[in-house]
């Protein structure tokens, strides 16, 4: 359960690079193409060292939206806050769903915003205590709120607590970077995507940031995969 690091320190990604790069030739190259990795735990849309509250906030507003729109909501509801600033759950519970959909939410996120702090302030869902679990506790322990699902609990995991073994098998961009590393034919079903990464264990969360990287850079930035092996 060991966390990707969270202060600068790049000694951890620099040893999941390596393995990575010597557990799959075109990988090390997508490696040394794109350079070092920019994973960091806690520095997603909120700032760096955000609360998990702010974090979870952040990821109800950004589902199925761009960065760029989803900052642009993100920052609108926290302007809603005291002095501007993201009010805490019990002060998040008083402001009318009405008035958080003026900062651009739909009425399910909205809601979906408001039974995470609702939970939060009844002690049904103790945040604190998400770092002391494993994934797939801290999963289906976010899953009970409305409107998060395996997928956002997933990034939660990468991009909050910085878990180093994350494959989100739902993750469309994950997929096509598989399909363009492995020259697939086509997205590969979770059952091929596991088997696909398995060498890359324990630092999939780090590969998956690569895969997402590799969406970004031209069709032909990798050599052809070799045949006949």
């Amino acid at each position: 359960m060991t966390d990707l690091e969270t202060t600068g320190d790049t000694d951890f990604h620099a040893e999941a690079v390596r393995a990575l790069g010597a557990a799959h030739e075109r990988m090390g190259e997508l490696i040394a193409r794109v350079g070092a990795c920019g994973l960091r735990a806690g520095a997603g849309r909120g700032g760096d060292g955000r609360s998990h509250f702010t974090a979870l906030t952040a990821a109800i507003v950004g589902q199925q939206l761009s960065p760029k729109a989803a900052d642009t909501i993100f920052a609108r509801v926290v302007a809603l806050g005291p002095g501007g600033k993201l009010p805490d759950p019990a002060g998040l519970l008083e402001i009318p769903e009405d008035v958080l959909r003026t900062a651009g939410l739909s009425g399910s996120k909205a809601r979906s915003m408001r039974d995470l702090a609702a939970r939060i302030v009844e002690g049904t869902l103790r945040l604190e205590a998400l770092d002391a679990m494993d994934d797939e506790e801290i999963i289906t322990s976010l899953s009970q709120v409305r409107g998060i699902g395996r997928w956002t609990a997933e990034m939660f995991l990468m991009f909050q607590l910085g878990r180093p073994d994350i494959l989100p098998v739902g993750d469309l961009g994950v997929q096509k970077g598989l399909v363009r590393l492995f020259s697939l034919r086509k997205l590969p079903r979770p059952e091929r995507m596991h088997t696909l990464m398995r060498p890359f264990r324990p630092h999939r969360s780090v590969a998956c940031w690569y895969l997402w990287r590799l969406n970004e850079m031209p069709a032909d930035v990798l050599r052809p995969p070799r045949r006949g092996r």
